[in-house]
């Protein structure tokens, strides 16, 4: 904290010390030469004083606002830091989540194929019906038998071979129709898995979904402090630099105060030694 005193702030460093020092006695030797009426030395040690104050007032605002920026360098690459890590963080977060969310569905997909082939396997196994012939067929075999029971076994043998054929007929067409049948309950059994798949990629999309809108707040509510940290900052320097400037003002007004009242001594004893 900077005071008010015209002597100026109390010295923080070795050289702003050896500086106030070196001012303090040139400015007893300006004191003295004025009152011995040595009014040329005076005057090359008023020159001299002003110039280093100048300068120390310089060097003083240089300090100030190279460490000023220092300070603002300072929050900028402490927010880069943490939005790195932020970045990182949530990089390795989501790509853990994507590393998961395939091996969940992996997994799945591992389990229905097991399961189908063991549901084929068992739809395969289940013994067919028994066989449900037409009444042509029947009629036939009756006619058949009738015939071979009245011992035309001629006339039985052509009927035989045409419910023979028949029956074959009649047995492919079961066969396939329990084929279709199977391959349908099957697809049926695949598009319940596939709905299961879609299920699941749909829990991860609204994860996902969720992820992302969470690290868009996170990195919002860091880009906030950053702006609350950086506008604090910016306050705290533009009130250091008023004072500093209000303190260097005082201490002009402080030395040309002075140096007026000195002017008009000098004047008044001059003209006392004329008369």
């Amino acid at each position: 904290t900077m005071s008010d005193s015209p002597g100026g702030a109390a010295p923080l460093d070795t050289e702003d010390s050896a500086v106030q020092d070196f001012l303090q006695i040139l400015e007893e030797h300006r004191k003295n030469c004025e009152r011995q009426g040595k009014y040329v030395e005076a005057e090359i040690a008023k020159n001299r004083l002003d110039e280093l104050r100048q300068h120390e007032e310089n060097r003083r605002r240089e300090a100030m606002r190279s460490r000023q920026i220092a300070e603002r360098l300072g929050v900028e690459e402490a927010h880069m830091l943490e939005f790195q890590q932020f970045n990182a963080l949530w990089d390795k977060r989501m790509a853990e989540f994507e590393q998961k969310s395939l091996d969940l569905e992996e997994a799945m997909k591992e389990r229905h194929a097991n399961e189908l082939m063991e549901y084929i396997r068992q739809a395969q196994q289940e013994p067919l019906r028994k066989p449900k012939f037409s009444k042509e067929l029947l009629n036939l075999r009756s006619i058949q038998q009738t015939l071979a029971k009245q011992k035309d076994y001629g006339e039985a043998h052509k009927i035989k071979v045409k419910a023979d054929n028949l029956e074959a007929f009649e047995l492919e067409k079961m066969r396939n129709q329990h084929q279709m049948k199977l391959s349908t309950v099957v697809e049926k059994f695949k598009a319940k898995q596939s709905a299961e798949i879609l299920a699941l990629r749909k829990r991860v999309q609204t994860g996902r979904d969720e992820q992302k809108k969470q690290r868009q707040l996170d990195l919002e509510r860091l880009l906030q402090r950053y702006q609350n940290v950086k506008s604090e900052l910016e306050s705290q320097q533009n009130i250091e630099r008023i004072r500093a400037e209000k303190f260097m003002g005082y201490q002009v007004s402080s030395k040309t105060g002075t140096s007026q009242v000195a002017s008009r001594q000098g004047s008044a004893a001059t003209l006392g030694t004329g008369s």
